[in-house]
């Protein structure tokens, strides 16, 4: 099986997947129509991406991708809408570097608190200003704010209890049960976030749904002298709004993402919000350790690995939620050849659509039985001729799915 890395991959992934018989092509740097050449020509089996988008063309440059991993926790560099129609699976490494950004996330909260990088900067520019610099609220029994509850939000949680800060969090999926397992308070609206928190952290995914959720609604409701910190995606952020709240509010902000950052490692960036006074910022490198990278990398492998052996795919994300079948139909039949085409010829004549099948095979594997599921019910007639269609069939049994 060919591999096609066009990412920075560390070499402990690169050499697992050689160690394993993978036939690696290992091309970082690789993006738009450097990709999509590189996909047709290499037509490999599973491209592996970390920062590089991954669009149309490149998708359907090749006849047999079957897999793209997304060497991280986010995949909205992917055109997933496109990989679902051409059949082609994509995955991510959710978790891995939970506390690589959580780190950084900390690291941007002690700047905001403390003004470490304003200091750094002028002790570099030979002044002392101890007068300036002496007054810090201090974070000790300050409340900590929490958007998102992904592995990322829970190891920023677990850190927040060790400097003293209670936490109150806000997720789709956050109940008031699991909140108080969590020792945290329970949030109903990210705005009761924002006005019940001394300090919000974002960790959301990037998307239709909290594009600029975090705006003016969100700032105006923040305590005075706040600080607001983004380690997730820059589109979840309003920029103006930031502005308006770092002018009116007194706000401060630690920021790691940026909307229209470069793609490229280096290069000009002219942000206004980065160069903003009471801001923050670090280049997107959230992720970037190397115990998270070796991590990342490893679970990349990982995914391949078990792909090529059961053809399953782990950390799917674009499976479908919820089938289009109807029905399941669940033939027991004598484990030999051809009795399952006998069954699929049936179906097919009656213009029935198989949507998901597993077939099991017992301890000795001298029976099995395939569950099938169906877009439409087959009528008894058709349920008829599958019975009598092959003598190695056992039963045939029909049930309503919702």
């Amino acid at each position: 099986m060919k591999v096609l890395v066009a990412d920075k991959f560390e070499e402990v992934g690169v050499g697992e997947l050689r160690a394993h018989g993978f036939a690696v092509d290992l091309r970082p740097g690789l993006a738009g129509e450097t990709l999509v050449a590189a996909i047709a020509s290499g037509d490999p089996d599973v491209l592996v991406v970390r920062s590089t988008e991954v669009r149309a063309a490149a998708l359907t440059a090749g006849a047999r991708l079957k897999l793209v991993v997304r060497a991280g926790a986010g995949y909205d560099t992917i055109d997933v809408a496109t990989a679902s129609a051409e059949g082609i699976y994509v995955a991510n490494c959710p978790g891995k570097n939970a506390v690589a950004v959580a780190e950084l996330a900390w690291g941007l909260i002690l700047s905001c608190d403390r003004r470490i990088p304003d200091q750094t900067i002028d002790l570099r520019q030979k002044q002392w200003n101890k007068k300036e610099y002496g007054a810090a609220r201090g974070l000790f029994g300050r409340t900590l704010g929490v958007l998102g509850l992904g592995p990322i939000g829970l190891a920023v949680i677990e850190r927040a209890h060790a400097f003293g800060m209670p936490v109150v969090a806000w997720s789709r999926s956050l109940t008031p049960e699991r909140a108080r397992e969590l020792g945290v308070e329970w949030a109903e609206t990210p705005l009761d976030v924002a006005g019940r928190s001394d300090v919000v952290s974002v960790h959301l995914a990037g998307g239709p749904g909290t594009r600029k959720l975090v705006g003016r609604d969100f700032i105006g409701a923040m305590k005075e002298g706040a600080y607001i910190i983004n380690t997730s995606r820059g589109s979840v952020l309003d920029d103006e709004a930031l502005r308006w709240g770092i002018a009116e509010r007194k706000l401060r902000a630690g920021l790691d993402v940026f909307e229209g950052e470069p793609k490229t490692a280096t290069g000009e960036f002219d942000c206004a919000i980065a160069r903003a006074d009471g801001v923050y910022g670090t280049h997107h490198v959230g992720a970037s350790t190397d115990q998270a990278q070796t991590s990342i990398a490893l679970e990349a492998v990982r995914i391949i690995r078990h792909f090529h052996s059961t053809g399953e795919v782990l950390h799917c994300v674009n499976r479908a939620v919820k089938s289009p079948a109807t029905c399941l139909l669940t033939v027991r039949h004598r484990n030999r050849p051809g009795v399952l085409a006998q069954v699929f010829q049936v179906l097919s004549e009656a213009r029935i659509n198989v949507e998901e099948m597993e077939n099991v095979i017992y301890e000795g594997a001298l029976a099995a039985s395939a569950r099938i599921q169906l877009d439409t019910s087959p009528s008894e007639t058709d349920l008829d001729r599958i019975r009598r269609s092959c003598e190695e069939i056992l039963s045939v049994d029909l049930t309503s799915i919702g």
